[in-house]
């Protein structure tokens, strides 16, 4: 006779579940990069860039605020759904200090076009290096931002791919002008990383933006990067490749962005949270 034997087995839940597109989009150097190029040229068009400006931490270094970004988006990527919740809480704490200081709050709408360049860019960066994406995949990727957002009370966030779609549309249409600060970013970039790099990251930010942000800063259609990349595709893997990628880093951050090559390992590492966030944010 079989003896049933009860035991509590203690279980962990991802916030992305191991074999989801995302944590292929987000644990690929590449993708991230060109994720990241693109972040760095809408930022610089979007009508309330000037938060980014309150602090004064992007224009000083904005490749070290893009190496915390993307600390924050592959602890959540990569944590348990516990290191991932402490992840958003702390952004969510930042972003309300920020305000505090300010004495103003970030509009809502701010926020949805963060959240919503992450995923296009997401799925844009993916494709321009890899292959195009499903519809189930991208609406993976958009399901995964939208439960950030939600963590984070972003009000107003649309309940599908499909809505997100159109809603991308009318923000990329209404939120984005040229500035004088999106002048004076470009110009830190150009500074911060050489006219050489400056280059390459024009013409990758020409692959992947869409066609509204590409107007605004007055890029031609195609990248010169377009026909070489399906022989980086080929090459990236193998010596030369890798001898290729370190000529072009910046020598300072050249270790931090090797390691977005790994799969990083936060399910039990704590984040501290130096400020207390409400449950809910009410906007």
């Amino acid at each position: 006779m079989a003896v049933r034997t009860d035991a509590t087995v203690m279980t962990t839940t991802s916030f992305v579940h191991p074999h989801s597109i995302v944590r292929q989009i987000w644990g690929t150097g590449d993708t991230i990069l060109f994720i990241f190029a693109g972040a760095a040229a809408e930022f610089a068009l979007n009508k309330a860039v000037d938060w980014l400006y309150f602090t004064g931490r992007l224009p000083a270094d904005p490749l070290g605020r893009l190496f915390s970004t993307v600390g924050y988006a592959r602890r959540i990527v990569f944590s348990d759904e516990a290191g991932a919740h402490r992840a958003i809480d702390a952004m969510a704490s930042i972003h309300g200090a920020v305000e505090a200081q300010r004495g103003r709050r970030i509009p809502d709408w701010a926020y949805r076009d963060v959240l919503f360049l992450l995923i296009d860019y997401s799925i844009r960066s993916f494709e321009v290096l890899e292959r195009p994406l499903t519809t189930p995949e991208k609406a993976e990727v958009y399901d995964v931002f939208y439960r950030m957002g939600s963590r984070m009370g972003v009000r107003d966030l649309p309940g599908s791919f499909a809505d997100w779609q159109r809603m991308r549309q009318h923000h990329l249409q209404q939120d984005l002008r040229y500035s004088s600060y999106t002048a004076d970013l470009f110009a830190k970039y150009r500074q911060h990383i050489g006219w050489l790099r400056y280059i390459l990251l024009r013409e990758a930010q020409i692959a992947v933006v869409p066609p509204r942000v590409r107007s605004l800063l007055g890029y031609r259609s195609v990248s010169l990067l377009t026909p070489v990349l399906g022989l980086y595709r080929i090459l990236r893997h193998t010596v030369l490749g890798r001898a290729v990628k370190t000529a072009i880093l910046p020598a300072a951050y050249r270790e931090e962005i090797n390691t977005l090559d790994r799969v990083p390992a936060y399910t039990a590492v704590p984040l501290e949270v130096t400020h207390t966030r409400t449950t809910t944010r009410n906007r």
